[in-house]
């Protein structure tokens, strides 16, 4: 029972389990598409193959993009130029068709050149994302300025000669020719049928085994990296079983690799949200580090000073609010007697204290040592006062068990209370009143609450 649950979890056997499903339900999904529709449209080819593009061209500046971020990810250059290169043959694919938006001249293709474009576009970019592995292998040596700009210089080099020699090729040279499709027929050649796509299969199979090697299918990224890698194998063990250009092995090769495609934008895309997602939480961390305090994690000075303010600009007499500073009665006496560790634990039973006494629109900020100050919004001096109160009065309640030895002993807390009901007033003053205040109730014995008068 071990071992089958360790086979499920193992990420390779969950990877190659998943394929297995995708690829039949497109498989499925094809065949159900068959029964409804006996005879495909000579307009699904090209159709099928400009979504093809369009997403080729996606992926290409998305990656692009993840470059211009990161440039230590330079592997990432030669994912785009591959997807680039791709889109460009593509073009040359469209071009094979040239009449094929005039509905009367549907026979008008070149299923030679059409075929020579896939064959170098397969060539190409199998050839760069084993190229791009191998840089994912080397991505955390350091490379010099000259070596990184000489490899994105190869990169693009080879793209653009793979991009010329297809077109050379495709009928525009007297030198430069190949048959892979007869055009009278459509019957695949040979040369296509048993050399050149075992060697486009056998190239991808490279090309997978190298992803899963290196990469180890670390994230999302790569899994859809492999997962294409697979899918092109699909494809071309489609297409080497079909007999001739219109077969339905070739729309069905063609359907099948624009799914595919599609689903690995669907995977770049919640690989983005996931980033997105991880970039915000680590955005908000770093934003309440900044406004709390470490030890308490109450508002720390400056942001309750700005929220203060923000409040003060709507004060009036029927819009009220409060301020309560507090401060521990002898908290040095906790220090020299019980160390700082203990005060520290102290002033966190404080804290929580203050900010289980009042309401989530109020404030609860330290601004001093054991000096903790409260803002409550639309809130009376009576109102203010009695909240006050209940602090002080539970807080004397504890004692070293009742607060499970965060206390050593019973602690005392002296609190002033000021009330503004005016825009006028600046936050300022409304601290250094409430601090009279708790001035007062310091020299008149401790532990008790006045208000500002």
């Amino acid at each position: 029972m071990n071992t089958i649950e360790r086979y499920i979890k193992n990420r390779y056997i969950a990877f190659f389990f998943g394929c297995i499903i995708v690829i039949g339900i497109l498989q499925g999904s094809f065949l159900k598409l068959v029964e409804l529709v006996p005879s495909f449209s000579p307009l699904l080819f090209p159709t099928l193959t400009i979504f093809l593009l369009v997403f080729h061209l996606f992926i290409a500046c998305f990656m692009s993009m993840k470059y211009w971020c990161d440039r230590r990810r330079l592997y990432l250059v030669a994912i785009a130029s591959a997807f680039t290169g791709s889109m460009l043959l593509m073009t040359g694919t469209l071009s094979s068709f040239p009449a094929w938006l005039d509905l009367y001249q549907f026979d008008i293709v070149n299923y030679n050149d059409a075929m020579i474009f896939f064959t170098f576009r397969h060539l190409l970019m199998a050839v760069l994302i084993i190229f791009a592995a191998l840089l994912y292998m080397v991505r955390d040596y350091p490379l010099s300025r000259l070596t990184h700009i000489s490899i994105i210089i190869a990169i693009f080099i080879f793209t653009a000669c793979m991009v010329v020699l297809a077109w050379l090729f495709s009928g525009h040279s007297s030198v430069l020719t190949i048959d892979l499709v007869d055009n009278e027929t459509r019957q695949f050649m040979v040369l296509w049928s048993h050399l050149i796509n075992i060697l486009l299969i056998i190239l991808w199979l490279v090309a997978l085994v190298t992803l899963i090697a290196i990469t180890r299918l670390r994230n999302l990224f790569w899994v859809g990296g492999t997962f294409l890698s697979l899918c092109y194998i699909v494809t071309l063990g489609m297409l080497f079983f079909g007999g001739h250009a219109e077969d339905i092995a070739w729309y069905r090769a063609r359907l099948f690799e624009t799914a595919a495609t599609l689903l690995i934008i669907l995977v770049l895309l919640y690989d983005v949200f996931n980033l997105y997602r991880d970039s915000h939480l680590k955005y908000q961390q770093s934003y309440q580090n900044s406004i709390r305090d470490p030890l308490t994690r109450l508002y720390n000075r400056s942001y309750f000073y700005d929220a203060l303010n923000q409040s003060l600009a709507t004060a009036k007499a029927t819009r009220p609010v409060s301020v309560i500073v507090s401060d521990l009665d002898r908290f040095k006496r906790i220090n020299d007697c019980y160390g700082h560790l203990q005060g520290d634990k102290v002033l966190q039973f404080v804290a929580n204290l203050l900010m289980d006494s009042v309401r989530p629109q109020d404030i609860a900020a330290r601004i001093g040592g054991e000096e903790f100050v409260l803002m409550l919004a639309n809130t009376d001096s009576d109102a203010a006062r009695q909240v006050a109160e209940r602090i002080r009065l539970n807080l004397s309640s504890f004692d070293k068990s009742s607060s499970n030895g965060q206390l050593p002993e019973p602690i005392t807390i002296s609190m002033g209370v000021f009330t503004a009901t005016s825009s006028q007033i600046t936050a300022e003053e409304c601290v250094e009143s409430a601090d009279k205040a708790m001035y007062e109730a310091k020299e008149t014995g401790r532990n008790r609450v006045v208000v500002f008068q």
